[in-house]
């Protein structure tokens, strides 16, 4: 006997979908395209059907008896399921927490990096733990950690709102924002102009002279 090969090379036996020939049953309950109850016909007939409206025959229950057939184009009905499948799998999207890591004394130019590192995860619906990490004798300055993470806050507050505000936990202080569910609405505050009272002098006309 030869021997079994290691991997099997060929490709994998794809189900087809059950429609038109490759439907075996003698006789199926079909149901027209507009929903319309065409009965128990036989298999040639329901074929002919289907042919006659330049659709498929499909078949929707086979545990049925008899096994129940659509009359349908396929084609499209593949798409708009494919199409389902994706927006269930989008709207299925498991949070995540996604961590940005910074020093209290970042520049400008990492600090806007770390922006938008945030505004990335928080697009796509994932959770931000800011962490701002103190070395050494850094600890003494909690409170500019504190005043970092707030202004990142600040920056973010159109697409995230914080879920837990600056906290110490052990040598590091962390934040956590969220994905902004409903969208920020600001007050235009209308800076409107002190009116000063303006007085008013009246002059006498100045008597002629005789």
């Amino acid at each position: 006997m030869p021997p079994r090969p290691r991997f099997d090379r060929r490709a994998p036996v794809r189900e087809l979908p059950n429609i038109n020939d490759r439907i075996n049953y003698p006789k199926l309950r079909v149901v027209d395209a507009d929903g319309t109850q065409l009965g128990v016909i036989n298999r040639e007939e329901a074929l002919e059907v289907a042919k006659d409206r330049e659709l498929d025959l499909v078949l929707v229950s086979e545990k049925a008896d008899p096994p129940v057939c659509r009359i349908m184009d396929y084609g499209k009905f593949k798409f708009e399921q494919e199409k389902k499948a994706k927006e269930a799998k989008k709207k299925s999207h498991q949070t995540e927490v996604k961590e940005v890591k910074m020093r209290y004394k970042i520049d400008q130019h990492d600090y806007d990096v770390r922006i938008g590192h945030a505004v990335r995860f928080l697009k796509a619906g994932d959770k931000v733990k800011c962490t701002v990490i103190f070395r050494g004798r850094e600890i003494q300055h909690t409170a500019l950690a504190e005043t970092l993470l707030k202004r990142m806050a600040n920056d973010l507050e159109e697409q995230a709102e914080v879920q837990q505000p600056p906290k110490r936990e052990g040598r590091n202080m962390i934040m956590f924002l969220t994905p902004r569910k409903t969208p920020l609405i600001k007050k235009d505050k209308e800076e409107t102009a002190p009116t000063r009272a303006v007085r008013t002098i009246t002059t006498q006309p100045r008597a002629k002279s005789q």
